[in-house]
């Protein structure tokens, strides 16, 4: 539609009309360039995803059909021992990182002020703990459990090195989640008389729980399948370990690199470790998504 079809005629049209209908076309093709450059961009990231998940689908799905590899210890040809001890060892970091992060949150966003020394210190360590590598982690507790304290080499210590791994990522998508709480939500609570802790429990946690959990499980899907920790910290077993306080513990990552090293006889075991260990980070994820409907406020389980 032109001006003339509008009755208009050319002559009195405002000169910022006149750049708009001259500039259409223009500004049309600048939008389909940017939804071909979106499109392509949304291709280029999914392409590599999809093949890598083909791959490791076509090429683990032969061991973890057979029944033994989930209910026999590698002794029989099966995985079990190597997805308990993962499933202990990560078990063990998320009931010490969870609360204890979710509580250094709270105290940073709802209680500290912003300004203070002890605010900053702790904000700097979580950042500094961010961005360490798994093989500090894990050596830093080599140190002080094995030779400061003397203490043998167990799961447990594999657990207290993805707890150093996992706090810092707990923290940090807690504390985001609790600061787009709107404030209003708090006022009106503290209005109708409600103490600031109960306010939190029942009001600001709530609201923030989806978001919370999907920190959590984040950190979680780290940890699962880090490697340095169990080489450092705890030996290999054949046999099922059901106490990761004493003894060694065989771990789905350290499954994988064993039978890696072992030659070409031990890749197909590889890869049903690897596509072993994306099952269970995905059941984990369900899992989570479905307490957070219980959990949330009534809008989300909505």
């Amino acid at each position: 539609m032109t001006t003339t079809d509008l009755g208009v005629s050319p002559d009195h049209v405002p000169s910022g009309v006149e750049h708009l209908t001259s500039a259409s076309p223009r500004r049309r093709f600048t939008d389909n360039l940017a939804r071909v450059l979106v499109t392509g961009s949304v291709l280029l990231a999914v392409l590599p995803l999809g093949w890598l998940v083909w791959t490791l689908v076509s090429r683990g799905i032969g061991p973890i059909t057979d029944i033994d590899w989930w209910t026999r210890s590698e002794r029989y040809n099966g995985a079990a021992n190597a997805i308990l001890g993962t499933l202990l060892q990560t078990l063990l970091a998320a009931v010490i990182s969870i609360p204890l992060g979710i509580l250094v949150a709270i105290f940073l966003v709802e209680y500290a002020d912003q300004n203070s020394r002890l605010v900053k210190i702790t904000t700097f360590m979580v950042d500094v703990l961010s961005g360490v590598p798994s093989i500090v982690a894990a050596l830093f507790i080599f140190a002080v459990w094995r030779t400061t304290l003397d203490l043998p080499r167990s799961g447990f210590a594999v657990a207290l090195a993805l707890v150093l791994l996992m706090v810092p990522l707990v923290v940090r998508s807690t504390e985001e989640m609790l600061k787009i709480v709107p404030f209003e939500l708090r006022e009106a609570a503290y209005a109708l008389g409600v103490p600031k802790w109960k306010t939190i429990l029942r009001v600001v946690l709530p609201t923030a729980m989806g978001g919370i959990i999907t920190g959590v499980m984040l950190a979680i899907a780290r940890v699962m399948g880090e490697s340095a920790p169990v080489l450092i910290l705890v030996g290999a077993s054949r046999a099922m370990n059901w106490n990761p306080f004493e003894g060694n513990q065989q771990s789905l990552p350290l499954m994988m690199l064993q039978e890696y090293n072992s030659g070409p006889s031990g890749y197909d075991t590889v890869w049903g470790a690897a596509l072993t260990l994306v099952i269970l980070v995905a059941i984990v994820y369900v899992a989570a998504r479905i307490l957070a409907r219980f959990t949330g406020t009534k809008s989300e389980r909505n």
